[in-house]
């Protein structure tokens, strides 16, 4: 039997895992992630892109809006 992590426990999350997680849709934190900037938050295993969780949420606290 597999053991869950809960998805506030991960520290990277897909791109699925955060939408639900932040209530971002997935365009959204695919054109986020898809800048210069996204570096700090964004963790890139081949060409599957998964979201650091903690700096993300450093991210999104600093901006006004999305």
């Amino acid at each position: 039997m597999a053991h869950e992590i809960p998805i506030w426990q991960k520290a990277n999350l897909t791109l699925e895992e955060a939408a639900a997680y932040y209530n971002i849709g997935i365009n959204k934190l695919r054109q986020i992630t898809d800048t210069k900037e996204c570096e700090k938050y964004v963790l890139w295993v081949g060409n599957r892109r998964l979201i650091k969780r903690k700096p993300f949420e450093a991210y999104l606290q600093s901006e006004y809006s999305i």
